[in-house]
């Protein structure tokens, strides 16, 4: 009993100490104040999203019309490829299930 007693006492006087002790700042208030910025409203935060996506948008290499209509017919004859492979195992498979039956 006498230690139950004892660890509530050392509860309250650890929140006594955290009560006194000065708040600590979050990162993003520290970064704001050493850049000298203050708080943006979400009017401005969505136009600085939108800036950094129209310059990272600029950066994409896109590829030419040759070789996305290469990729394209590979893609194509790729996709037979493997409905036929696929097709031909099931078939046989059938055919086998069909033999035993």
């Amino acid at each position: 009993m006498a230690e139950i007693v004892k660890a509530k006492k050392r509860k309250k006087i650890v929140k006594i100490e955290e009560e006194k002790a000065p708040k600590k700042e979050s990162k993003i208030e520290k970064k704001s104040e050493i850049k000298g910025e203050e708080k943006k409203n979400l009017w401005e935060k969505f136009m600085t999203f939108c800036h950094g996506v129209g310059s990272e948008f600029k950066k994409v290499r896109w590829t030419s019309k040759k070789d996305m209509i290469k990729y394209s017919i590979a893609t194509i004859v790729f996709i037979v490829f493997c409905s036929l492979f696929f097709y031909g195992i099931d078939t046989i498979f059938a055919l086998i299930q069909s033999l035993f039956s």
